[in-house]
Parts: structure tokens; C-alpha cells; sequence
């Protein structure tokens, strides 16, 4: 049984790690390629300051490994499949959405708000 307890500890910090928007958007744009910071920054948009600290923590965890050509520096994913990993976790968003858009959605929410203690703070 301790094994699944360290798995389990290092899936929730590669999870927290993952968990920041613009680290999964440079996954995903590590994922078509090997790219510089300035690449990165234009690509996504971020400072290159910003980048810099996502990839050192990206790096930190071996997820991301860097190539220096004198004073350029490359950074690529590790394990490319990361990146189709992130896109293999769409699905679940999608199917969020499509609950909280939904009439039943609406429905339970309204029975289970009503169940709860009335109080004068309440909305």
C-alpha cells in the first residue's frame, strides 16, 4: 500500500505544477517543438520574464529539458507525450460545460439550494 501513497503524492504535484494556465499553454506549445523563450513569449503572448520562471519550474521537475547554442537557449518537452496528455484531459472540460449548461443542471442546483438553512446573509 505505500506505493500507491507516493504515486498518488507525486500525481497531485505534477497536478499542482500543471494547475497554472500558462504552464499548460506551454506545454502545449513545447509540444509542436523545440522554441527559445522569445519564441515562446510571442507565441503565448507573456513576457519573456514570465516564461523564463514557468520553464525554470517546468525544468525544476524534468518536464522540460533545455539545449544551449552559445547564447541561445532551447527548451523542449521531455516527454513529448505530455502534450497529448494535456489534450486528452479536453475532454473532461467539455463535458463540464455541457452539464452546466444544462436544463437538468439548473434543475438540481435549485432543489439543492433549497435545502439548505435560510439565513440573512444568504443571496
Amino acid at each position: 500500500m505505500p506505493s500507491r501513497l507516493i504515486v498518488s503524492r507525486e500525481l497531485a504535484d505534477l497536478f499542482k505544477l500543471l494547475a497554472h494556465p500558462d504552464r499548460l499553454r506551454l506545454v502545449e506549445e513545447l509540444g509542436a517543438g523545440e522554441m527559445d523563450v522569445t519564441g515562446l513569449a510571442d507565441a503565448l503572448d507573456l513576457p519573456a520574464t514570465r516564461i523564463s520562471q514557468h520553464l525554470a519550474l517546468l525544468r525544476a521537475q524534468r518536464l522540460v529539458e533545455e539545449r544551449r547554442d552559445g547564447r541561445n537557449h532551447f527548451y523542449r518537452l521531455a516527454n513529448p507525450h505530455l502534450a497529448a496528455w494535456v489534450l486528452d484531459a479536453l475532454p473532461f472540460i467539455d463535458i463540464r460545460q455541457r452539464l452546466e449548461d444544462a436544463e437538468h443542471f439548473d434543475s438540481a442546483r435549485a432543489l439543492w439550494s433549497a435545502r439548505e438553512p435560510q439565513s440573512s446573509s444568504s443571496k
